[in-house]
Formats: C-alpha cells, structure tokens, sequence
C-alpha cells in the first residue's frame, strides 16, 4: 500500500522512442518507479520513432533493454504485463508537421479515458540538430499552450557553444515558457550528487569551515576507463570540455561552492547555482596555457586488452586535435572561496571508472606534537566518491596504539550500501520522477546554461587557435597527460585518488 503521494495523472511521449536511451535508460527507470508504486494510478507512455514496430513487438524490445540494463534486471518481471498495458507505439516522422495531429488525438482520448486533463510531457531522447524543428512543431499545438500542464525535456547537450546556446534557449523559451522547459543532466539525479546539499546545509558540523578560511583545494575528478563507445562522430565535434566539464562538472562544481538557499524552491536553487557560475574567474586568452590541460590518447593496452588511438578511431580525422582529456583550474572570486583553486579533470580511457570530490583542509594551526609524530602527518580531507562506489569518507589524525605518540591518517566512511537496505534509485528515475511533479530543482535554467558555457569559452578559443603538437600525449591506463600532474603540483598538491573501500587511505 502506497504511503505517499503519487504523481498527477500524466502522459509520456518520447521522441526517440525507438532510441537507444529509450532502451538502456527511460523504459528501465518508468518501469522501476512503477514497481516502487510512483507512477501516477493513470499514466500513459507513448514511443515516438521511425522504425516500423507493431505494439507487441515494440513491448518485446523494451522487456529485452530491461532484462539487460535495470537495476533489477536480474528480478522476476512479473508485474511487466500490466506495466506494458499502458504503453503504446506511434511511427511517425518527426519532420512531418501534419503527424503532430495524432499526439493531439492521444492526448483527447486519453483526457476522455482519465476523467481529468493529464500532464503531457515531451521527451526529446533524440540527436541534438532534431531538437529545434522538433520544439517548433510541438510548440504549434494548442496541448502546449498549457503552462502548468505541459513540460518539454532536452537532454545534453545544450548547444555547442555560447552562441548556439543562447540561440537554443531562445528558440525554446519563444515556444514555451521557461518554468515548461527542463534540461536534463542525469549526473545531477545520482544520490551521492543530491546528498551534497543535505550534507552541507543539514548539518551544523560543516558549513561553518565550508571556506577559504579552512579549505586550502577541492579536487573534482570524472575519470571514464572507456574510449568512445560509438560515439565517434558526437565525440569528434565536442571533446572532453564540452562533453564533461562545460555541464556535469561546473554542476558539481556549483553544489559544492553555493551558499546556503533560504529554501528548496528549485529557483532558490538554481539562484545560488548561477551566482557560482558568475563568480567564476573568467580566464584570459592569453593565460589559458597557465590554466587548462587538453590530452589526448594513443594507442595502447586496456585491462589486457589493446586499443587505438583516437586519431585511428573510426570516422575521427588522422590529425584530429579534439581533446579526450581537459584539466582546469577554476576560482571563484566571492567572499566564501577567494583564493581556494578549484582543480577538475575528466577524460576517456583514464586508469579507472571513478568521480570523486575532495576538499582538502588547511593544516592545523599550531603543531605541538613531537618530531616523531610529523612523519606520518596529513591534512584533514572530505571525500564524497559518487562512482563507482558511492561514500562519503571524512580523514583525520589518530593516534596510533603504543607507548609513542605517533599520529597517522584515518579514514571515517559511510558507505551507502552499507547503510541502507533499500537500493539507491538510478539517476533517471529521480529525475523523470521530479519531471511528472514539476519539481525543477535539479534542472538547468537557460541562465545557467549560459553561464557554464562563458566559463569555458575562452578555453575553448584558445585551444581552437593553437592547435595541440603532442598530441597523442598520454596512454590507455593512465591518469593522463604530464601536463595535468604539473598544473597541479606548480601549487604544491597532487591529483588524490580512492583506494577500495577495504584499504587505509594514507595518499
């Protein structure tokens, strides 16, 4: 029996139905929020693609993406039939204006069939160029002249620079009214990430030394132990920076670095969001090389196995200079952070799967302990890995058993799994969930967009005018270029990495 409120009724058109998102990631999450009892008691999922599906052979190959890709793909799918009852397949052409007209049928007959005027949600799991037309043609019918009922959702990325960007917003908002639209970036519905914000802002002990008065480095690593994985052609018109940095790590960046909101409203929020991205030292063409590290992998060995370079990944140009891999040291210029560096990295066929955040405190004041302790002596540090383990660890000094008074780092950790019985929900069902409520908390706002995009506009310039000569510059396996090591350690620190979970850190 459900204790707690479920969703107004709601209608789920996906454009891209036929999709590969659809399949490892929109069906699992619908179909894992129905088995939680959070679907609404009357909802309606339609799948809107090219390919030629008769319904039933269209359920067959959502159940086979759910056998393969849920969380609980290894459970019994005995509730799947009653589930599929509520999905339907449309081929259409979503370049044909006419075809719109049978999503305004659906939504008429099911209106009649709920007894009550359902939430329509548009899904856009499609390739980036498709979006404007489509938003176009959706923003013709009458259902989405609807503010409150109606809600467009884009998945990143959000233009591929500042200019295209801000076109895309306007494009959006000329359409739609801006509380209609949600950009979704799915690093933003993982637990660990939304368990910042109650950390920080829910417990006493923390946020009085959340500053630079206490906090000499926050480290941001988004490491990916994978190449490509099909993605050549996207790839090879973004590059790491836009890919990770300009969205999934200026995110975390602002829920580390926001002040304190005087409520959860999700434009309080995002408020504070977009003061971090504003305050955020604007780099200099000319000191880009001061401030940013691009890479890029050969050719090499992965876990045993071997691997090209990216210049001989299919469809990349033999002298490509995109970056698979970005380091970049960002401040924020306000009150709280000024002087505390910001260090993030990302990049493709790194040594392994792991985003991490760590702050890094100043040492002790005043250090009154023998000689004999010094030699094992570090600084307090806060750790919150958010894949693929997902644990938030807090270091500090211990004495160590015996008659000498001989300190050494400890580690205190709390571990989600450990924790709680219940599995964490993946990203998407967070955040399709927050969608059919209207919650847009942990969405982007064009303001935000915007502001990432200014960040790194003149890295991206820079880089552009100078073509990288090193290129390749690191190995599969590695942590990447030596240029990344060497940005880090011009301020005397090095990049911090996890050990597992059943090991003293002492790094």
């Amino acid at each position: 029996m459900s204790v707690h409120k479920k969703p107004d009724p709601a209608i789920f058109f996906i454009l891209g139905g036929s999709g590969d998102l659809t399949y490892r990631k929109l069906i699992p999450a619908l179909y894992n929020l129905f088995l939680d009892d959070w679907m609404p008691e009357q909802f309606h999922i339609v799948g809107i693609g090219r390919t030629a599906y008769s319904n039933e052979k269209y359920k067959a190959h959502l159940l086979e993406g759910i056998h393969k890709f849920s969380r609980r793909r290894n459970h019994k799918t005995d509730h799947w039939n009653e589930f599929s009852e509520h999905i339907e397949y449309l081929q259409m052409d979503v370049e044909d204006n006419q075809a719109y007209q049978s999503i305004t049928k659906i939504v008429n007959n099911k209106e009649k069939t709920f007894g009550t005027h359902p939430n329509v949600i548009f899904y856009l799991a499609v390739a980036p160029q498709l979006v404007p037309d489509i938003a176009k043609h959706l923003g013709q019918l009458n259902i989405c002249a609807d503010r409150k009922c109606c809600r467009i959702v884009v998945e990143k990325p959000f233009g591929h620079d500042l200019q295209s960007a801000h076109e895309l917003n306007q494009l959006l908002q000329s359409m739609f009214d801006e509380s209609q639209i949600y950009r979704i970036d799915h690093y933003l519905g993982k637990e660990t990430v939304q368990n910042i914000l109650a950390f920080r802002f829910a417990n006493a002990l923390f946020e009085p030394i959340w500053n630079c008065n206490y906090i000499d480095h926050i480290q941001i690593t988004a490491a990916e132990s994978v190449g490509l994985e099909g993605r050549n052609s996207y790839y090879e018109k973004a590059g790491a920076l836009r890919d990770m940095v300009q969205n999934h790590i200026l995110q975390l960046l602002c829920m580390i670095a926001m002040e304190a909101p005087v409520s959860f409203d999700a434009n309080e929020i995002r408020n504070k969001k977009v003061d971090v991205l504003n305050a955020i030292r604007k780099i200099r063409k000319e000191e880009v090389q001061d401030y940013a590290v691009r890479g890029q992998y050969g050719p090499g060995w992965m876990k045993g196995q071997k691997v090209v370079g990216y210049r001989q990944e299919k469809g990349v140009d033999p002298e490509s200079p995109v970056e698979t891999f970005a380091a970049v040291k960002f401040y924020v210029d306000n009150w709280r952070w000024q002087g505390v560096p910001f260090y993030v990295r990302t990049g493709k066929y790194l040594h392994e799967k792991t985003t991490i955040i760590v702050l890094q405190f100043r040492p002790a004041p005043h250090y009154a302990f023998p000689p004999e302790a010094a030699e094992t002596w570090r600084p307090n540090r806060l750790t919150i890995s958010i894949q693929p383990n997902m644990d938030i660890r807090i270091r500090f000094q211990a004495k160590r058993p015996g008659q000498k008074m001989t300190l050494s780092p400890v580690d205190m950790i709390f571990n989600y799994e450990e924790a709680y019985e219940d599995h964490s929900p993946e990203a998407y069902e967070t955040l399709l969930l927050d969608i059919m409520e209207g919650d847009a908390t942990l969405f982007m706002r064009a303001d935000q967009v915007e502001a990432a995009w200014r960040v790194i506009t003149p890295i991206l310039e820079a880089w552009q005018n100078r073509p990288p000569v090193d290129f390749p510059n690191y190995a599969p396996g590695t942590w990447g270029p030596e240029d990344a090591e060497a940005l880090i350690a011009r301020d005397g620190h090095n990049w911090i990495t996890l050990p597992p979970l059943h090991q003293e850190h002492e790094g």
